[in-house]
């Protein structure tokens, strides 16, 4: 039952195979036999959940219940949670319970019927590649528990992986969903920005961020996402679009697709385990009824920098409002209103958010705001327009999602530009706003690798299709891990 897929799930429960309270309570088990060692859980309440299910069982009962409606799962401890604990992986917030839903959590529970069990663990504030940076303590990938899972929602990526949750929900700032769906073969969506409410989901780069699906198939993917996306007027962001259908086009063959290679992607600095994988992938297209057309992306090159003076600009505003004073950590000995706020910060941040925040507040200040912040937005729009001249010639961009396989933990902890490397092949996505996913193609050195796929604006169903048909013609998504028995 374990190892189900989402659609397989709700036909399980439809049948009356098994009750919502009893699948809830497979995989609450399995929690607390597992996750002592791989840690992707920080909260688990084993009552608030069992009370979700028994009423999705009741909502089945009476035939009210959806097409997702009593399934258990994990949702990244980025989203408040109505009466959950609430960390985003900080000390500053350990002990914050959010007095309401994000968005996205209103939907999955309430029209939706899904049934939380529990929050998974991230990189402090989503600041981070490999899920390192958590109060909590790091995350391990099941495939190899001395490895990082990615980050920062790698507590929902290893989650899956280690089937302690069907699905779970991610946040992707600059490839937080891609790279641990990568590191963990998973399937990772992350949605044209504006499409998935951002409302309750705790701001890193508000011009970035985004949340989307993480599950085991395409398929699931675009279940979940039925029931994350649609407008919400509490978020100024969101987009108001009619409602859409992502399984409508799941199998629609590929003949006449347009695969863009950007010439970018393939050059040096990615492994060769990685990108053998990627070409075969490539192959499997082909054999599909896909063509591959040679496309440019001229600028991708500054994707990297021009993220790292954006994304940290908007943190260091956004995490201003952790000061102490209304709520979460404050420091307990101050001498006055000044030294509160000092110490407070520096107590309740973890070096990473530090140096981010620091990096952000720097690039803001008077005299330096034009020659950072303002230039790392030009190569913003530049980017994006290089992907619109990419669409003019292909229907999706394919190429790898991360240039290597998960890297030992503490490997890259210390070298910060490094680890801002492992995003090379996805921020470029976010800061153009654009869908992309990430799904898997193989493995180099028995360790997982995750392909990346680009779609124009909203093209999510016709990503969702690509992949789907890959992974109805492949294997490499239903592989598990050695040891997850």
């Amino acid at each position: 039952m374990i190892s189900r897929s989402l659609k397989q799930l709700s036909q399980a429960l439809a049948a009356k195979e098994i009750s919502s309270v009893e699948l809830s309570a497979l995989f609450l088990d399995r929690i607390a036999r597992l996750n002592p060692e791989i840690n992707a859980f920080i909260t688990v309440d084993r009552e608030k959940t069992l009370a979700m299910a028994a009423a999705a069982d009741q909502r089945l009962a009476a035939g009210t219940g959806g097409a997702l409606t009593g399934i258990p799962i994990a949702q990244k401890d980025i989203f408040c949670a109505e009466g959950w604990t609430t960390t985003c992986g900080s000390k500053m917030l350990a002990n914050f319970v959010a007095p309401y839903d994000a968005t996205v959590i209103a939907k999955m529970h309430g029209e939706a019927g899904l049934v939380s069990l529990g929050k998974t663990n991230m990189d402090e504030f989503a600041m981070g590649s490999s899920n390192e940076s958590s109060h909590f303590g790091p995350v391990k990938n099941p495939w190899d528990r001395a490895r990082v899972p990615g980050g920062s929602s790698g507590g929902s990526a290893a989650a899956i992986a280690a089937r302690l949750a069907p699905a779970a929900t991610g946040t992707d700032t600059g490839g937080s969903i891609r790279q641990p769906a990568a590191l963990c073969n998973l399937t990772g969506l992350k949605p044209t920005y504006g499409v998935v409410s951002r409302y309750g989901m705790i701001a890193y780069a508000s011009s970035l961020d985004q949340g989307g699906p993480m599950a085991g198939s395409a398929e699931d993917c675009a279940l979940l996402l039925n029931a994350m996306a649609g407008f919400d007027s509490r978020d100024s962001t969101s987009l108001d679009r009619p409602a859409e259908d992502y399984t409508r086009d799941l199998e629609q063959p590929l003949a006449g697709l347009r695969i863009g290679l950007p010439k970018e992607f393939f050059a040096a600095g990615c492994d060769a385990g990685v990108m053998a994988a990627v070409q075969e992938a490539i192959r499997e297209y082909e054999r599909l009824g896909a063509t591959v057309v040679d496309v440019s992306l001229p600028n991708s090159h500054l994707s990297v920098p021009a993220y790292y003076v954006i994304a940290p600009a908007e943190a260091s505003s956004n995490l201003s409002r952790f000061d102490g004073v209304r709520y979460g950590y404050r420091a307990p000995d101050y001498g006055s209103l000044d030294d509160m706020y000092a110490k407070t910060r520096a107590q309740g941040f973890g070096g990473e958010v530090k140096r981010r925040i620091l990096i952000g507040t720097y690039v803001l200040s008077h005299g330096y705001y034009d020659a950072y912040y303002l230039q790392a937005q030009r190569i913003r729009r530049l980017i994006a327009d290089d992907f619109t001249a990419a669409f003019a010639s292909c229907d999706v961009i394919l190429g790898p999602t991360s240039p290597s396989t998960a890297f030992r933990l503490g490997e890259k902890s210390t070298d910060p530009v490094q680890m801002y490397l492992s995003d090379i092949y996805t921020v470029a996505v976010n800061l153009a706003g654009l869908p992309g996913m990430s799904i898997p193609c193989g493995f180099a050195d028995g360790l997982p690798v995750g392909l990346q796929l680009i779609g124009n604006y909203f093209g999510e169903a016709r990503l969702l299709n690509v992949a789907h048909r890959f992974q109805q013609a492949t294997d490499w998504h239903l592989r598990r891990p050695a040891g997850i028995e």
